[in-house]
């Protein structure tokens, strides 16, 4: 025998809550789970906040540090870190540093958290961070917009772009533990707000036809910021990405990714228009083409690509230029070979059978996507001569 093996597993849990004012001292969830902590040493905590989300709640930094004086059973590490919001915390390099230096300096060590509060885009960053940092820094996620609080804030990804290329370097690191504070839901601007519910269509197309039946009859309620609605919409849309993430494989080992319905063009669109359109924007616009793509395939019936497109259409523009084929050169078709690397060399991509039923291609035509493309343009000619003759 010439070689040795080795195999063995490790067990991950951690629980998202959901609360409102999670900063009101009284309001002891965050107390509650710092208490329930087995430590032998002062347990401390980094925070970092998302200069956006302080920018629409000045108030936040006073209530954070008003709410530790008075739950004593972890110590704040230091002045609370501001790093910049959106895409751009993913963009800059210097924001990660000073995260680093803020571990070297407080002394934050494993026996420590790291806590993000902010959009996903800050929650990728403290993350990734969190996970380099000393092999791995507990990471308590608070996530401020709806995107965040359905989606990415409740999974294992973290990362920050690099070489131009959205998350090249990151990790699979789970949290300690989610809080989803619905109060920081009332200051997104309506954009914003609607940027999440593209995620919310996107979990409901591959896994859950009834939940999909549920937003379009909710669309109008969620278009006009209807609080039980997003509440439960939020709640669907964060188990169902859990509920797949406890599947067989959490961290991505194969080329199997679903939950990237829609994002192989999602992430070049973002990257073509410098992050100007909103991660959001981008994956329902990724989600048009493919679902359309789906029809021309002959896998898709189109009156359930109708379905998909109104619903779409309702919340965003699904015919920005830059995501336009209008030729094999398209610079969006290099979106594909970049999904590729990131894969691992095999490309692997979710269409659509069904509303609730995804299934995976290793290849896509350009000549389909081409024409796939065109049919999105004329649904949205015809839905907006519609529109004006009521």
């Amino acid at each position: 025998m010439n070689f040795l093996e080795q195999s063995f597993h490790i067990r991950y849990e951690y629980k998202v809550f959901f609360t409102e004012g999670l900063f009101d001292t009284d309001n002891l969830t965050l107390a509650n789970f710092f208490r329930a902590q087995p430590s032998t040493v002062k347990k401390k905590v980094l925070f970092v906040l998302d200069a956006g989300l302080l920018e629409a709640n000045p108030s936040l930094k006073t209530a954070i540090t008003a709410y530790f004086q008075v739950h004593t059973d972890v110590q704040l590490a230091g002045e609370l870190l501001i790093v910049p919001g959106a895409e751009a915390a993913k963009n800059d390099p210097e924001a990660f540093e000073r995260i680093i230096d803020a571990v070297n300096t407080e002394g934050i060590d494993r026996h420590s958290y790291i806590a993000a509060v902010g959009g996903g885009a800050v929650l990728d960053l403290v993350g990734y961070a969190a996970a380099v940092a000393h092999r791995g820094i507990r990471h308590i996620r608070i996530p401020s917009t709806v995107l965040s609080q359905n989606d990415s804030g409740i999974g294992v990804k973290n990362g920050i772009n690099y070489k131009g290329k959205k998350n090249f370097i990151g990790s699979f690191a789970p949290p300690a533990a989610v809080f989803n504070d619905k109060r920081f839901l009332l200051s997104l601007n309506n954009r914003d707000f609607r940027s999440g519910i593209a995620e919310a269509i996107k979990v409901a197309l591959i896994k859950d036809a009834a939940f999909f039946s549920w937003m379009e009859e909710h669309a109008h309620l969620l278009l006009n910021r209807d609080m039980d609605s997003i509440d439960y919409l939020i709640k669907r849309c964060a188990q169902l990405h859990m509920e797949h993430i406890a599947g067989a494989d959490p961290f991505e080992m194969g080329s199997s990714r679903p939950l990237d319905f829609g994002h192989w063009s999602a992430h070049k669109l973002e990257q073509l228009s410098n992050f100007s359109i909103t991660h959001g924007e981008a994956v329902a616009m990724g989600m048009a083409l493919d679902s359309t793509y789906s029809l021309h395939a002959g896998v898709l019936t189109e009156e359930k690509l109708q379905r998909i497109l109104n619903l779409l259409a309702i919340f965003f523009d699904i015919t920005h230029p830059l995501i336009r084929i209008t030729d094999l050169k398209a610079p969006i078709l290099d979106g594909l070979t970049e999904f590729r690397e990131h894969l691992g060399g095999k490309l692997c991509i979710t269409l659509l059978r069904d509303i609730g039923v995804g299934f995976e291609v290793n290849e896509m035509d350009l000549h389909t996507l081409l024409q796939s493309s065109q049919y999105i343009l004329q649904f949205k000619m015809f839905q907006f001569k519609t529109n004006t003759l009521h």
